[in-house]
């Protein structure tokens, strides 16, 4: 079993989820958000490809990543394993905060500061969120926290859109409205028009990830939706087109951190920190 200790908390009051990992070594495979992530690497190196670069992550580096970044993220060498603080936005949060501050929804330009003089605002940030805090002090932390952000590493949303031939966006349109059904590459061809060769270089050059693997990540993200509403476990991965509970369990946990089951407490019960074995 693998070592260390995963936290998730919900705030309801900024209405984002504070993630805290201490002393794991699990890979994230290739995947995407459909959420902002903002973390902070404590303890330990991490390899991390974003964007079609790598970056290794150092204790001090912060992570700025917009919804759809495909990313992926392991242990480097032999250092310590991951100590890792993350707060997950929701893009309506998100413009809230951005309306506030007087900016357009934004997309950040950088997805890996180095060293930053942002770290401790975060960490305390985090830590008031993982405690508890009802102070306004927290929300007043977010917001200075944001306005720096924002000002430093981001641009109006609309001018970072990638270039995308279209027969990828009716690939993605497609699998957006049928994750839940049983889908073939023929299908995905016809939709496209292209070979299956052609298919998966184009897709795989503007999205950075395989179809498949696209599909995959709208699964989880749709099931976290309805573990977040009470569903149970078994009736998400249903509703999302997980062949068996046992492959929506592995996908979850290996995209997630945590598993189904632990996640969904989180909504079922808002007191404390939930973490532990995993169901």
């Amino acid at each position: 079993m693998e070592q260390g200790r995963k936290t998730v908390r919900y705030d309801e009051s900024l209405q984002m989820e504070a993630y805290r990992f201490a002393g794991i070594k699990q890979p994230f495979p290739a995947h995407f958000h459909d959420h902002y992530v903002v973390g902070l690497i404590e303890q330990g190196t991490r390899r991390m490809c974003c964007g079609n670069r790598e970056y290794l992550l150092w204790p001090g580096d912060m992570l700025l990543l917009n919804p759809g970044d495909t990313h992926t993220c392991e242990q480097y060498g032999k250092a310590a394993l991951l100590d890792y603080r993350m707060l997950n936005i929701p893009t309506p949060v998100m413009e809230d905060i951005a309306r506030e501050l007087g900016s357009p929804l934004p997309c950040f330009t950088q997805c890996v500061i180095q060293k930053s003089d942002l770290a401790s605002q975060l960490r305390t940030l985090h830590q008031m969120i993982l405690d508890g805090s009802n102070e306004f002090e927290k929300e007043e932390l977010l917001f200075l926290l944001m306005e720096d952000l924002l000002t430093r590493y981001s641009r109006p949303f609309a001018s970072c859109l990638p270039e995308c031939r279209e027969e990828v966006a009716s690939v993605c349109a497609f699998l957006e409205e049928h994750y839940a059904q049983r889908i073939t590459l023929d299908q995905l061809c016809r939709c496209a028009n292209l070979s299956k060769s052609a298919l998966l270089r184009a897709f795989t050059k503007y999205r950075g990830i395989t179809p498949y693997r696209y599909l995959e990540t709208l699964r989880i993200n749709r099931a976290k939706a309805l573990l977040e509403q009470g569903v149970s476990p078994v009736e998400a991965a249903l509703q999302t087109g997980f062949s068996d509970q046992s492959h929506f369990t592995n996908y979850f946990r290996m995209f997630i951190g945590v598993a189904p089951g632990v996640y969904r407490d989180i909504f079922l019960k808002k007191e404390g920190d939930h973490h532990g074995p995993e169901k």
